[in-house]
């Protein structure tokens, strides 16, 4: 399941995968013209994270083929309140020029009463996004700073001929930053967020799991990403702890999502993660569930993203790492897409 990927292009010359794999930097050189399928089912996105106990702020810009989006979510913990808004464009087919690496180059779109810019700068993040809607005006203004070299980075290849996820996760990005949303006004000092920086060419139905928090305790700092539930995962999971300036690669992870009595997932009760080798213990309290319900013709979106605060245990196989109180979310969503 561990296959440590190889410097070189993601893909052949006939549109698959070179290697399925992980690595933790993004070792694959991504081209959009060595994609054979149509531009339609080719999806791009950077998704920033940044949050404490009190609130929370998602930015995203993505080209997603034959739709688009600039979107924000502001999650208010305190009040257990959150709100999601974006600026949909159709048909971008690639013209949003989303950067081929995290490593250099921005994301910029601009359209009708919004403009959202991720600039970067030798790693380092500042986001600005504006956005007019339902009469009032958002507007974010977020720096992140990087604290590690290392991140989660998988190439997932799909069931399906030539469709793969090429994905990378970086934990424990710091910042400071304002948000403001009509009467609604925050600032981050010194907190903790994630990137999710998404290239590939998805199966139209899938499900996936995702979990990630960032944060210190007892002076030490603890990030990790978990994940699972599309593609061929054989060679790879995306499992990883990043502690201080080090980090473990995990195997397999389970979301144990507490059912009802009718076998229904209750989000807002205490989850549980556990791996089959005992390394992964944690649990998770839940806060808020930012739920996003979309159905629109073919397409659909059932998203169940929930914040709140990890507790438990890491083992490795050189040191036992606890802690408690780590705010992050965890994940199911279903699209068609």
């Amino acid at each position: 399941m561990n296959h440590l990927l190889k410097p070189g292009p993601l893909l052949d010359d006939k549109g698959y995968v070179s290697e399925a794999g992980y690595h933790f930097n993004l070792v694959k050189e991504y081209n959009r013209k060595a994609i054979k399928t149509s531009l339609l089912t080719i999806k791009e996105w950077d998704y920033y994270y940044i949050g404490d106990e009190k609130c929370g702020l998602a930015l995203t810009i993505a080209d997603n083929g034959y739709m688009g989006l600039c979107g924000f979510s502001i999650m208010d913990f305190v009040n257990k309140k959150f709100i999601n808004r974006s600026k949909m464009f159709w048909f971008p087919l690639g013209r949003t020029n989303m950067p081929t690496t995290s490593v250099t180059g921005d994301a910029y779109k601009k359209g009708s009463n919004y403009e959202f810019h991720f600039k970067n700068d030798n790693g380092n993040r500042h986001l600005i996004a504006k956005m007019d809607v339902d009469g009032k005006h958002f507007e974010a203004n977020i720096k992140l700073n990087l604290t590690t070299p290392h991140s989660m980075v998988i190439v997932t290849p799909f069931y399906q001929k030539r469709r793969f996820y090429y994905n990378q996760k970086i934990n424990l990005l710091l910042g400071d930053g304002i948000v403001k949303f009509g009467n609604f006004k925050y600032e981050f000092k010194h907190k903790f967020g994630v990137l999710d920086w998404g290239r590939g060419v998805w199966a139209y139905k899938n499900t996936w799991y995702w979990a990630s928090a960032s944060g210190e305790y007892q002076t030490h700092l603890i990030g990790f990403n978990l994940g699972y539930g599309f593609g061929n995962t054989s060679n790879a999971s995306e499992n990883m702890l990043f502690y201080d300036q080090e980090v473990y690669k995990l195997d397999d992870v389970k979301f144990n999502i507490p059912l009802n009595e009718k076998g229904k997932e209750e989000y807002l009760k205490p989850w549980t993660f556990t791996s089959s080798s005992g390394d992964i213990n944690l649990v998770f309290e839940p806060v808020l569930n930012r739920q996003d319900h979309i159905e629109l013709l073919i397409l659909g979106s059932h998203s169940n993203q929930v914040f709140g605060k990890y507790s438990g245990v890491f083992k490795l196989k050189d040191k036992t790492i606890h802690f408690e109180n780590i705010y992050g979310f965890a994940e199911k969503v279903k699209n068609r897409w």
